[in-house]
C-alpha cells in the first residue's frame, strides 16, 4: 500500500506498540501532525507547552511503566529544545525515541529557516542517531531506533526526518515488532570466580543502581541479600529497588547518604555493586573508596567496569539475568555478626529528626505522604535540597515509584516527568516534590496538567533560596550568598487557580494531613505551596572528594 512518509512514521509508531507521542507541532513536522490526526483514536498525542517538558514527560512516562518514550518536535528551537531532556535520559539510561522534524534536504546546510543540525549537536548524548534520506528506509529506521533504545544499556536515540520525506510515498512493508538484542553473558569461568569470592567474604555488601531497577530486578536482589546475608545500600538511581523496612537495607550511599550505607562500604571485604556507576556522588574519593573491599561488578555496559573505581571481579550482563543465575548457584549464607553490627550502628545513626518541635519541615511532609496516598503513589522530584529529602526519608517499598533526574540534575524535570508518569500510570497516585527555584524553571507544564485532568499533587518546598546552592555557600563559600536568595514574590496559590488547577498553602505542621488529605482528593492538578524556613539543610554530607570521615552532620 502506498503512505506518505509522515503516514509510515505514524504507522511503525502503532507497530512498536507505542501508545502515547509527546511533542509540539511546528511547520517542519506538518505532515506527521496531519497523519497523527488521520490516527487519533489509536494513537495518543499529549501537546506540551514546550518541547523541554515533552521530552521529560516521555522519560517520566518510559521511567515509571518500563516502556519506550517517545517526544516529536520540530526542526531548529524545536528540535534544540529537546536537547536538555535527551541528556537527562542519556544519563540516567532511560529508553526514548525522540522525532524531529528537518526543513527538506534541498535546504539543508544552507541556513535555511529553523534549520539546524541536529544528528550532531545530539550525537554525544544519544545511543545512535539518524538522519533518514530516503522515505524507503524510514520504517526500517524507526524499527531499528526502538531496538537500540531498548537493548542493553538503554538510551536515547533520535530521529531526524526532513519535511520532503514525510510528503514522499512509497509502499508500506510491515515492520515486526522490535526485540531487544540478547544480552551479554559471563562465561562460566567469571562465574566461578564470582561464587568463590562470595562463599569467602565475611563483610559483604550489595551496592545496588538504577540497573537493578531497569532491569525489573528487585524481587531478585531482595532473595540474593538474604541468601548470602549481605546488606544492600543503593545509589539515588538504584532507590526502589529494596523496600525500605528490610532488615537488611541501609539506605542511600555517598554524598548525602547515610552514615551506616558509608561506613559499610569503608568496611566491607567484598562489595558486590549491580547495575551502578560509581559516580563522584558515591565515590567521591575514588582512591579511598571501599578500599577494605575486593569490588565485584556486575554491569551490562563493559565500559562501566573499572571506569571510575577499579573492580577485581566482573560479571558482564543484565542485572536481571546475572542475578538469577547466581541465585540458583548460591548456597545459604550466614553473616550474622557482621549484619547485626550493621543494624546496632543503624539504630545508633538515623538520620535527624522529621520533626523540629513547632515548625514545618520537609521531612515531616515526606513521611506523611504515603499515609495520604497509598504505597503504590509514585513520587517525582526535581532537583535539590527537596531531592535529596526525598531520598533520604520517603520509605519507598515498590519499585519504579521514584522519577528523578540523577546523573544530569535537571532543574525544572519535576512536572513533564510528573505529566509522563501519570499518563502512563492513570491508576495511581502520582505526587511532584519540588523546590520554588526548581517549579519556576518549568510551571507552564500546569497548563498542560490542567487541560488532561490530571490529578497530580505538587508540593513547592518554598523557602526563598535555591536551597542546595545555597547550603553550599554556607558550608564553603563562607556564608556569601551570591545570588541565590531570590525572594521572587510569586504566590502558588493564585498562580495555580490561574491555570485552572487548585491551590493550597500549607504553613503549620498542624495542617499537614488535613492539607495532604484535600489535594489527593481533588480530582485534579493541586499545587501545595509548602512554606518552609530557609536553614532548611540536608545532612548528613561528604564534602566533594571527601570520605566517610569527612562527613558532616550539622551546621
Amino acid at each position: 500500500m502506498q503512505m506518505t512518509g509522515a503516514q509510515i512514521l505514524v504507522q511503525s509508531l502503532l507497530d512498536q506498540g507505542v501508545e502515547v507521542v509527546f511533542g509540539y507541532p511546528g511547520g517542519s513536522v506538518l505532515n506527521i501532525y496531519d497523519a497523527l490526526y488521520e490516527r487519533q483514536m489509536e494513537l495518543r498525542h499529549i501537546v506540551t507547552s514546550h518541547e523541554q517538558g515533552a521530552a521529560h514527560a516521555a522519560d517520566g512516562y518510559a521511567r515509571s511503566t518500563g516502556k519506550i518514550g517517545v517526544v516529536l518536535a520540530t526542526s531548529g528551537p524545536g528540535a534544540t529544545n529537546l536537547v536538555t531532556g535527551i541528556a537527562t535520559a542519556y544519563h540516567d539510561s532511560v529508553p526514548l525515541v525522540a522525532i524531529t522534524g528537518n526543513v527538506p534536504t534541498g535546504l539543508i546546510g544552507r541556513d535555511s529557516f529553523q534549520e539546524v543540525d541536529i544528528v550532531g549537536i545530539t550525537n554525544p548524548i544519544t545511543k545512535h542517531n539518524y538522519i533518514v534520506k530516503d522515505v524507503c528506509e524510514l520504517a526500517g529506521i524507526v524499527r531499528e531506533a526502538f531496538v537500540i533504545a531498548n537493548s542493553g544499556r538503554k538510551g536515547p536515540v533520535l530521529i531526524d526526518i526532513p519535511k520532503d520525506i514525510t510528503a514522499q510515498k512509497t509502499e508500506y512493508s510491515r515492520q515486526p515488532v522490535f526485540e531487544p538484542r540478547k544480552n551479554p553473558a559471563p562465561s562460566e569461568s567469571d562465574y566461578q570466580v564470582a561464587l568463590e569470592a562470595i562463599a569467602q567474604a565475611k563483610r559483604p555488601l550489595i551496592y545496588a543502581g538504577g540497573g537493578v531497577v531497569f532491569s525489573d530486578a528487585s524481587e531478585l536482589l531482595v532473595q540474593f541479600a538474604h541468601k548470602i546475608s549481605a546488606p544492600v545500600c543503593v545509589s539515588m538511581m538504584g532507590l526502589t529497588s529494596m523496600p525500605y523496612d528490610d532488615p537488611l537495607y541501609l539506605g542511600m550511599i555517598g554524598m548525602h547518604g547515610t552514615v551506616t550505607a558509608n561506613v559499610a562500604a569503608r568496611d566491607c571485604d567484598l562489595m558486590i555493586a549491580i547495575g551502578s556507576r560509581f559516580s563522584d556522588r558515591v565515590a567521591g574519593n575514588r582512591e579511598k573508596f571501599a578500599s577494605n573491599a575486593q569490588i565485584l561488578h556486575l554491569d551490562i555496559d563493559p565500559s562501566e567496569i573499572s571506569k571510575n573505581v577499579s573492580a577485581g571481579l566482573s560479571l558482564l550482563g543484565s542485572a536481571r539475568e546475572v542475578l538469577s543465575e547466581l541465585l540458583a548457584r548460591t548456597e545459604q549464607i550466614y553473616n550474622s555478626e557482621w549484619v547485626h553490627s550493621l543494624l546496632r550502628h543503624k539504630a545508633y545513626h538515623a538520620l535527624p529528626s522529621a520533626i523540629n518541635g513547632e515548625e514545618l519541615t520537609p521531612r515531616e511532609i515526606l513521611l506523611k505522604i504515603k499515609g495520604a496516598a497509598g504505597k503504590d503513589t509514585v513520587v517525582v522530584t526535581d532537583v535539590g535540597q527537596h531531592q535529596m529529602l526525598t531520598a533520604q526519608y520517603y520509605p519507598f517499598s515498590q519499585p519504579r515509584t521514584l522519577i528523578s533526574s540523577c546523573g544530569l540534575g535537571t532543574m525544572g524535570y519535576g512536572l513533564g516527568a510528573a505529566i509522563g508518569a501519570k499518563v502512563g500510570n492513570p491508576d495511581r497516585p502520582v505526587v511532584l516534590v519540588t523546590g520554588d527555584g526548581s517549579f519556576h524553571m518549568n510551571l507552564n507544564e500546569l497548563a498542560v496538567a490542567v487541560t488532561h485532568r490530571l490529578p497530580i499533587v505538587i508540593l513547592v518546598m518554598n523557602n526563598g533560596v535555591l536551597g542546595m546552592v545555597h547550603q553550599w555557600q554556607k558550608l564553603f563559600y563562607e556564608q556569601r550568598y551570591a545570588y541565590t536568595e531570590l525572594n521572587r514574590a510569586t504566590d502558588f496559590v493564585r498562580l495555580a487557580e490561574a491555570f485552572g488547577a487548585a491551590g493550597m498553602r500549607l504553613t503549620d505542621r498542624s495542617q499537614i494531613h488535613s492539607t495532604l488529605s484535600r489535594a489527593f482528593s481533588c480530582g485534579g492538578p493541586c499545587v501545595v505551596d509548602c512554606m518552609i524556613d530557609r536553614k532548611e539543610r540536608v545532612y548528613p554530607i561528604i564534602p566533594p572528594g571527601g570520605t566517610e570521615e569527612d562527613m558532616i552532620y550539622s551546621d
